[in-house]
């Protein structure tokens, strides 16, 4: 389903019903990665995951998409959808994103789940990073999305996955170009939120991987520790939400519903 948004479509999707639950996906990801979980979550529950500015089926707003105008775009959805009350989940982005809109709109989530993401800022080498990942992306599109998908994954689940790296790959060359250059300057300039989720009074989960080769397991141990935040931790890699699907799945159940 489509709503305009400063005059570009935002896609969002709308299932089951009950207590609201919104799914953010994460960089060169869309909506549909969060289609394993749908049937089970909405069973008693309203889910809804939109596709964020310049990935998927919604348009771009700018050269630069911050985390703040993303999660205004969140806000919009979710007023739209007439959704006051609601248990936020975001992966890797997608928790960047739920963190924006906790600061800017903190009477909302009754709780938060960072999966694979972080409240901390960008490290001076990975601002860095992110301009060499720019300039690989405008020299070779295609290229650039194959790396980026598979260095997602623990090395050595590789082949295991071959299958769902494929389908997210494909699914991710369907991010316009525009729209990958604008998640990457946002991220890079985001906000240091960890006092965000420190003093949010909800329920919070962090979901870590120690295999990750995107974000430092060790580091976010000491995150969850100084936040007061449930840890659970994963064996494999960035996509849990893959690599671990039924546990992830299970951890995610057991947290909306206590």
């Amino acid at each position: 389903m489509i709503l305009e948004y400063k005059g570009v479509n935002i896609f969002y999707t709308d299932h089951g019903q009950g207590e609201a639950i919104i799914l953010l996906h994460g960089f060169l990801e869309n909506h549909t990665i969060w289609n394993p979980f749908i049937l089970d979550l909405a069973k008693k529950n309203r889910v809804v995951t939109l596709d964020l500015p310049g990935h998927g089926k919604s348009g771009c707003l700018g050269y630069i998409h911050t985390m703040e105008m993303m999660a205004d775009v969140l806000k919009a959805t979710l007023m739209y959808l007439k959704i006051n009350k609601f248990q936020l989940i975001g992966h890797s982005m997608g928790g960047y994103i739920a963190l924006a809109f906790l600061e800017a709109y903190p009477n909302y989530a009754q709780s938060i789940t960072l999966v694979n993401s972080t409240s901390l800022d960008d490290s001076p080498e990975k601002k860095t990073n992110r301009d060499r990942a720019i300039v690989a992306v405008k020299h070779d599109y295609k290229t650039f999305i194959r790396i980026a998908i598979s260095n997602l994954f623990n090395q050595k689940n590789k082949g295991k996955f071959k299958q769902e790296i494929d389908n997210i790959t494909d699914e991710a060359l369907k991010t316009p170009l525009q729209g990958i250059v604008a998640a990457l300057e946002g991220m890079k300039i985001r906000k240091n939120r960890a006092e965000i989720i420190k003093s949010f009074n909800g329920k919070k989960m962090m979901i870590a991987s120690k295999e990750d080769p995107v974000l430092s397991y060790n580091l976010l141990v000491e995150e969850s520790k100084r936040a007061n935040v449930q840890m659970v931790v994963f064996p494999d890699g960035h996509m849990s939400i893959i690599e671990n699907k039924g546990l992830f799945l299970q951890q995610i159940m057991h947290f909306i519903e206590k």
